[in-house]
């Protein structure tokens, strides 16, 4: 085999089970704030909706 692949296999594939956990981290990291941002616009359509709701109310009594 050529020594520059000897070379490089030694060095990756010991450290493919590190790259594979880093990548299935950022993988979840990235879920997680979908997640946070899909239910905080949930709350912010809420609120939007009660404060709409509100001022309906305001203006149908003037």
């Amino acid at each position: 085999m050529n020594e520059i692949l000897v070379e490089i296999y030694s060095t990756v594939i010991p450290s493919a089970p590190y790259i594979i956990a880093a990548y299935a981290l950022l993988l979840v990291v990235l879920f997680v704030y979908a997640f946070m941002i899909m239910r905080g616009t949930k709350k912010a359509e809420a609120q939007i909706a009660v404060l709409e709701e509100a001022l309906a109310e305001k203006n149908a009594t003037k």
